[in-house]
């Protein structure tokens, strides 16, 4: 009866075939089963007539997997291991070998569809302990034939630091993933590290001849189809040079062909490689070595091409043999979701060191983790991806075949129904029609398709650039074409077209970077064509592609990205220093991928986040890397505010306010870095008595950042340097607690020399930030680093009134906030010192002076109408020289003056201690901001600070009547009003 109750959870048409084969089956095995057991295993003999088979041969199978606890869950790798080692113990000959290794596969994958079947495992699951079982019997055959092999052949050398040697097994594919199929073949690369000869035995081999045997017998052992079947399929054209290329290579021979000859599909397969057996760790070793050739260290779209060109020839091969029903290979199908996942990690892989990974699970979880895809789209991929994989498992567990075809019998098809939880076979396929249907448009979405009709079809509306880019026009067509587009100067547009076109890069590029270039080119004049001003555009944007021809998947990413190309036109139209920047650096190419981050800069705790999620990315002793990501940052946030600045997305003060909290964000990055590697090898300064100590490593104690100037005003422009001072406030006659103690002295002006190198040294990426220490004591003669006790001594006793100026417009921008606090009393009582208002007066004029004289426009621009926004008489410096003026002088009367560095709340500050009107104050406020805002306007069209003077009459007015009032219209001020006038 229980077995009548069994058979009833069956599809009416399975009935009968499961009874049948049940009755094949041994009695005391069914009566031995309890109704829970016997239904699961009616289940499993409905979807796989393999199970039924191997039960047949061998009654004692569910009893010995029961034992194991094996039809409940996955054994573990030491526990396999110590299975298949005891059933090879007595094992003499390769036949018996053979038959044990087959026999232990058999049993185990019989408890895998048996777990899958039931629902004790997942698609993942069931993948996993595939390849578990895969990596054990690799293993362990291996160390069987070196055993047995050893008295003939004997075992090789040791390497060069008297290591043993062992063949090295990698796993290619999904068994490189962990996630190898029910009834996979398993891609493998055989190596060895060092060339040699093998000692002990009776033969002396070459360890190339010796590791080869040894791979035959591996491969064979695995291979070979006996009577009992085979233990893994083996596919070894993976290896370098395919089928035609040796079995085995020693490490520097693969290094050598992947560095010189590898080709791209290569490193698509190269990201899935992983060492399964042997000597591992030296093959996580060279895995490392060829990182760089799997993971660029740019953003490589060129990579998307690369697989779209093995997606059409895989689509060719499909339409060939009329395999559109391969669920693996047909659109839709497994590949193409592999092949989206796959894309984003050989393109961001090299910056992204989370998606290097052979797991598909884990770098698809790492997508979502890095914000490369949405959440939901995320979760749609991998549920479609694992339903495509439970099909595939259950049409491999049918008869332990390696297909993705499905099938047409009847039979067949109502086993997949059941397996499936489907209704009937049409249920099926209109479930898995709605499946394929979505992973295509997400593989269309980020590899998007040739015309399979017609490859190679281009829209006509490129053809005339097309025609114009190859030299297809005669000059008079040429000419017309560039003329009708709005290019004012086309002989000098094609002249310079033709420069590019014939230069001696272009007509030695290799083939593939050609191709990218051909591809390009007229999408890009179009392109330009569209802007206000096409000939100046032109010459920008053909200056970045002259930049990137050596490194075409830059090429490809504007190719590929129709939006990416509009930006960089547009920001090279608006901006010459943009599209300096991005020459320069055209790894910022990237940013131009997503316009709603391009245009809106993140917040300063996000900044903080990315950037430390970079750096966390990178081996802490790696500064050459470290220095590479910081000027990388930099580069990338300073490009979204200029973007955001031209779309007029943000205000001015919000301009000044990113590029200030930029420089701030990188400068504490760039502390951290220094004290971590300082105190790493000498140690924490000793710390004064009455001074807590740092509570972990990363904290920076006893040192500070303060910055000047506009750092410290919050006011940079994209340009602008970074005026530094550092402090610290340790013990001054301490030492450092490490095993090499230096002086706290020594090791603070060895922090400081630390951090300038980092901040100045000239790297592929280039600088970070110029920096200008002369604000420090003394000038250039002065202590790298004072105590902050020699910083308020100075101030207080041997300080020029102009750096009493300057001191307005500082503040603590890094380090230790204790110490922070600290300066800002030291700062306060400098600024709220009492001061001759007539003495204060006549100094801060007489620099004035100086600085105009130096600074300023020369008499010839003056006579020419030129007017210098910064310098001039009635520009920027008079503002920020009155407010100087009224904090040193009026401080002591109105403390809220100390409170800002920036001259628009200064400004405010006056007005609300009665210094300044109303209107006073709108009207320098007015000029500030305009004048700011021409300055950034000028810094990004590199139109230098020189004006017309009619543009800011009105404001240079209102400024020198101010200055007048101020300073009581001495002969300085009459003066200025005269050069207005």
């Amino acid at each position: 009866m229980s077995l009548e109750i069994a058979l009833a959870i069956l599809p009416e048409d399975l009935q009968k075939p499961v009874r049948e084969t049940l009755s094949q089956l041994d009695e005391a095995l069914c009566a031995g089963l309890g109704e829970n057991r016997l239904r699961e295993l009616v289940t499993v003999l409905a979807g796989s007539v393999f199970v039924g088979e191997a039960l047949r041969r061998d009654p004692q199978l569910i009893g010995r997997l029961e034992a194991g606890d094996e039809l409940e869950r996955a054994p573990a790798s030491a526990q396999l291991s110590k299975w298949l080692e005891a059933a090879l113990v007595e094992v003499e000959d390769e036949a018996g070998m053979h038959s044990a290794l087959r026999r232990f596969r058999r049993d185990r994958m019989v408890g895998i569809i048996w777990r899958d079947r039931n629902d004790r495992a997942d698609a993942w699951v069931t993948a996993a302990a595939v390849s578990r079982l895969a990596e054990v019997c690799v293993e362990v055959a291996l160390q069987w034939c070196e055993r047995h092999y050893e008295a003939r052949w004997g075992l090789p050398s040791p390497d060069e630091e008297g290591r043993p040697q062992r063949l090295v097994v990698f796993g290619m594919g999904k068994l490189g993933a962990g996630e190898l199929n029910l009834s996979s073949d398993i891609d493998l690369i055989l190596a060895y590290p060092e060339k040699g000869e093998t000692v002990g035995g009776r033969r002396c081999l070459d360890h190339q001849e010796y590791f080869t045997r040894l791979g035959q017998k591996l491969i064979n052992a695995l291979d070979a189809i006996t009577e009992d079947g085979f233990v893994f399929r083996v596919d070894m054209r993976l290896r370098p040079l395919g089928e035609g290329g040796p079995l085995v290579g020693s490490f520097n021979t693969l290094i050598n062909y992947y560095q010189d000859q590898g080709r791209e599909w290569e490193r698509y397969a190269m990201l899935k490689a992983r060492p399964v057996a042997g000597d591992v760790a030296a093959g996580r070793e060279l895995l490392e070595t060829l990182r760089p050739f799997v993971y660029r260290r740019y953003i490589d779209f060129g990579a998307i091409e690369s697989l779209r060109e093995m997606k059409t020839l895989i689509n060719r091969e499909v339409r060939r043999r009329g395999r559109e029903d391969d669920i693996k290979l047909g659109a839709g199908g497994i590949r193409e979701a592999e092949f989206v996942v796959q894309a984003f990690q050989l393109i961001r892989g090299g910056q992204m060191t989370e998606l290097q990974t052979p797991s598909l699970h884990q770098a698809l979880s790492q997508l979502v983790a890095l914000d490369m895809m949405g959440r939901r789209d995320a979760e749609s991929l991998e549920a479609d991806y694992v339903f495509l994989r439970d099909l595939e498992h259950a049409l491999q567990a049918l008869h332990d075949r390696q297909t993705q075809t499905l099938p047409e019998d009847a039979l067949e098809r109502s086993r997949l129904a059941f397996a499936l939880g489907a209704d009937d076979w049409t249920a099926l396929c209109e479930r898995l029609d709605e499946v394929r249907q979505r992973v295509r448009q997400h593989f269309d979405s980020v590899i998007a398709p040739e015309d399979e009709a017609g490859e190679g079809s281009e829209e006509t509306s490129l053809s005339e650039w097309r025609a114009l880019w190859q030299s297809a026009l005669d000059e008079e067509q040429a000419l017309a074409l560039l003329d009708e587009h709005g290019f004012s100067d086309a002989n000098g547009a094609l002249r310079r077209i033709r420069q590019l076109r014939d230069s001696r890069t272009v007509t030695t590029m290799q083939r593939i970077g050609f191709e990218r270039l051909e591809a390009l080119m007229p999408s890009l004049f179009a392109t330009v064509a569209e802007v206000d001003n096409p000939d100046v555009t032109l010459e920008r944007v053909l200056t970045l592609i002259e930049a990137v021809l050596r490194r075409t998947a830059y090429l490809s990413l504007l190719r590929e990205n129709p939006g990416a190309l509009t930006q960089f036109v547009n920001l090279c139209a608006a901006s010459a220093w943009i599209a300096e920047q991005l020459a320069r650096h055209p790894m910022l190419l990237d940013e131009l991928l997503d316009p709603r981050t391009l245009y809106s800069p993140a917040e300063r705790d996000q900044l903080d986040e990315e950037l430390r999620s970079r750096l966390a990315r990178l081996a802490e002793d790696d500064e050459e890397a470290q220095m590479e990501a910081l000027r990388h940052f930099r580069h990338a946030q300073i490009l979204s505010v200029a973007a955001s600045d031209i779309a007029g997305a943000r205000t001015l003060m919000h301009v000044s306010d990113y590029l200030t909290l930029i420089a701030e964000v990188v400068l504490q990055a760039v502390v951290r870095i220094a004290w971590r590697a300082l105190t790493r090898k000498y140690g924490h300064p000793q710390a004064r008595a009455d001074r807590p100590t740092a509570d972990s490593d990363d904290e920076v104690a006893d040192f500070l950042v303060v910055g000047y100037g506009k750092l410290g005003g919050i006011e940079m422009g994209y340009g602008s340097d970074l005026d530094l001072v550092f402090l610290h406030d340790a013990e001054p006659q301490g030492q450092t607690d490490g095993p090499r103690k230096i002086d706290n002295s020594i090791f603070f002006t060895r922090l400081g020399q630390r951090i300038i190198h980092m901040l100045t040294t000239t790297t592929p990426a280039g600088v970070l930030y110029e920096v200008d220490m002369r604000l420090r004591p003394s000038g250039a003669s002065g202590l790298l680093v004072s105590t902050l006790e020699a910083f308020a001594d100075y101030q207080r006793h041997q300080a020029w009134t102009w750096e009493h100026q300057a001191l307005v417009r500082a503040r603590a921008v890094a380090g230790s906030q204790a110490l922070a606090a600290r300066f800002d009393e030291v700062r306060r009582e400098i600024l709220s010192r009492p001061r001759d208002p007539a003495t204060l007066r006549e100094e801060v004029l007489s620099m004035r002076q100086r600085m105009r004289e130096h600074l300023g426009s020369s008499a010839g621009e003056r006579r020419a109408g030129r007017f210098h926004i910064k310098q001039d008489p009635g520009g920027m410096i008079d503002i920020e020289f009155m407010n100087q003026y009224a904090v040193l002088a009026l401080s002591q009367r109105f403390p809220p003056l100390m409170t800002f560095t920036d001259n628009m709340r200064i400004l405010e500050t006056l007005e609300s201690a009665g210094q300044l009107s109303a209107e006073e104050t709108r009207a320098l406020r007015t000029a500030w901001l305009d004048y700011r805002n021409a300055t950034h306007r000028a810094a990004l069209t590199r139109a230098g600070s020189l004006v017309d003077a009619e543009r800011f009459r009105g404001h240079r007015n209102a400024v020198t009547a101010r200055w007048q009032a101020l300073f009581e219209t001495s002969a300085e001020a009459n003066s200025a009003r005269n050069d207005i006038e």
